[in-house]
């Protein structure tokens, strides 16, 4: 029964509040609200069938809750693309466990970014737009997208909400980033690769958004100077020493995100660079973990301290941005 209760807390804990958890499992079960109380509560026991269908309902490993020894591994998939999750439901479920993290008592990110962490984007809003037209025409390859030509004038406020809803709660939860140098120049080569094959409908948009890169980058290296995050165009306020920004030249990142929920772990894979694989096997977490930990003693942290390593990286992509411009001028 105790394995039963460890069981409906994880439920609960990946939950959405607006939610009844007994509605759901006497529907899920076709059971009266009397019995799913009786269940959620330990006083009876699930059956086979009825724990089959709550752990595949809930995307939950039984090997995970009964602590098996096995090499298999349980991961939530979030496919993104055709035929898949459109990027505004991606968002929303992005959205949706950055609440839940945020929620948390204790709580931790640690990012090991081979591009700048998305939330970041939302900074900006013209740099996120660029970056979710990025993603839909050139990597997910949406049909409506085919013969589309990327422009400012095409914003879409539904997707920029959601990016500063999941930003909002992304600022105030502690965080250590790992970066190298080249996660911002792979945005670069994108800008340059639209440039070249004909895909901006305005050539004045690309010096706009230079002009942006050069602010976001400032916005950056600023969180990172005062060692907590906060959204640009707002008050400097945030967590002390909650953002800690490592530059890691040893290996190169992944996307790949450790996450720490109270005495939950999970981790986050990335997949065909945005689809999501999501687990939250002990063992793995646990290991992923340590290893995410090491390689930040073999990086430069150049948050708050270590100004002369932070201001050497940081002008390093100022320049590549003046550089970018003078080129296409």
């Amino acid at each position: 029964m105790e394995t039963q209760k460890m069981l409906f807390n994880q439920i609960k804990q990946n939950q959405s509040s607006q939610y009844s958890l007994v509605d759901e499992i006497a529907e899920l079960l076709d059971i009266s609200n009397d019995s799913a109380y009786r269940r959620i509560r330990g006083e009876k026991a699930l059956s086979l069938s009825e724990l089959q269908k709550i752990s595949g309902h809930y995307n939950i490993s039984l090997d995970t809750l009964f602590s098996l020894k096995s090499d298999n591994i349980v991961f939530k998939h979030i496919p993104i693309g055709p035929g898949g999750y459109s990027i505004k439901d991606w968002l929303k479920v992005i959205l949706f466990d950055m609440q839940r993290i945020f929620a948390a008592k204790e709580k931790e990110i640690i990012y090991s970014a081979k591009d700048p962490p998305l939330f970041h984007y939302f900074h900006i809003p013209e740099i996120a737009q660029f970056k979710v037209f990025f993603w839909q025409k050139t990597l997910l390859q949406f049909p409506e997208y085919a013969n589309k030509k990327f422009s400012l004038l095409d914003y879409d406020n539904e997707i920029q909400q959601l990016g500063m809803q999941a930003l909002s709660k992304y600022v105030k939860v502690p965080t250590i980033e790992l970066w190298n140098e080249d996660t911002f120049i792979i945005v670069f080569s994108q800008i340059e690769y639209y440039w070249l094959s004909g895909y901006f409908d305005n050539k004045e948009d690309i010096f706009t958004l230079c002009d942006k890169f050069s602010i976001w980058i400032q916005h950056i290296k600023k969180q990172a100077e005062l060692g907590f995050k906060f959204i640009y165009g707002m008050e400097a306020i945030g967590i002390e020493d909650s953002f800690k920004l490592f530059v890691n030249e040893v290996v190169l990142n992944d996307n790949s995100i450790h996450v720490r929920m109270d005495e939950v772990k999970s981790t986050y894979i990335t997949n065909n660079v945005l689809s999501l694989l999501i687990t939250t096997n002990p063992e793995f977490c646990l290991q992923k973990e340590n290893f995410f930990r090491g390689l930040c003693k073999k990086s430069s942290l150049i948050s708050q301290a270590n100004a002369k390593d932070r201001n050497i990286f940081f002008n390093r992509l100022l320049n590549r941005v003046e550089e970018f411009k003078n080129s296409i001028d």
